[in-house]
């Protein structure tokens, strides 16, 4: 009597996920091919597993996949939606690599310059009024809060998000706002190497001429200050020994 072929449990876990990989691929596919748009609600997890011809258990799978790559929102007790873009799955991978050491901080501020350098020329061309006076309101903020340094950090946080949003690319807001994880790590170091409280006035100074530019709608002075910025900040972190 032939002996039946028993399945080894890694085999089997390959092929539970390779199905989970499958139906991740599917279920994009079906949210490009009834054109969803963020918000929209996919079908229900049991619709969704039948019409994908897969368990329950690989549709949820795939789905809580999905949901970590913010590609869907998963809410207890309702359908699972079209997630909107934002910078949370990059983030993640940003302090991964630096915390793995696949990549420095200084090629991080690097690629950093290079994008923001393009959001000051272009918040200039397009800002809004409203943000031009908030990058004001926030150096004012920086200046008043000078002796609290974690809330100037969220002031200068914010600062950088709204210029990236005047660009008018919403892309560069989302990559800006994913570095906000390593600025958290790494704005203490950089403050305290700024030891004088004039030094410290001047880095907030140098905002202001990157807020004041943009309100001029002058791109090649907002750029120029930018680059000035993201120099101060290079040298400080260089001297401070983070490299």
């Amino acid at each position: 009597m032939t002996k039946p072929i028993i399945q080894s449990k890694t085999a089997s876990h390959t092929s539970t996920s390779g199905l989970v990989e499958r139906t991740i691929a599917d279920i994009r596919d079906f949210i490009r091919e009834n054109e969803l748009k963020a918000g929209d609600a996919l079908p229900s997890e049991t619709a969704l597993s039948a019409r994908l011809g897969v368990s329950r258990t690989v549709a949820r799978e795939a789905m809580r996949a999905l949901s970590a790559l913010r590609i869907l929102e998963i809410g207890n007790g309702r359908r699972a939606r079209v997630a909107a873009p934002d910078a949370a799955a990059l983030s993640m991978i940003l302090d991964h690599t630096v915390y793995t050491r696949q990549l420095s901080i200084q090629q991080i501020l690097d690629a950093r310059r290079t994008l923001e350098l393009r959001t000051a020329s272009l918040a200039a061309l397009r800002r809004s009024d409203a943000q031009a006076r908030e990058l004001l309101d926030i150096v004012a903020a920086m200046f008043d809060e000078l002796h609290q340094p974690m809330r100037v950090m969220e002031h200068d946080i914010r600062f950088h998000e709204v210029i990236a949003t005047a660009s008018g690319n919403s892309l560069y807001a989302i990559i800006v706002n994913s570095f906000s994880v390593i600025t958290r790590q790494t704005w203490d170091i950089g403050w305290r190497s700024r030891a004088t409280e004039e030094n410290r006035r001047e880095n907030i100074r140098c905002h202001e001429r990157i807020a004041t530019a943009i309100m001029a709608q002058d791109p090649g002075r907002a750029e120029a200050a930018m680059s000035e910025h993201f120099d101060s900040n290079v040298s400080v972190l260089v001297k401070a020994g983070i490299t």
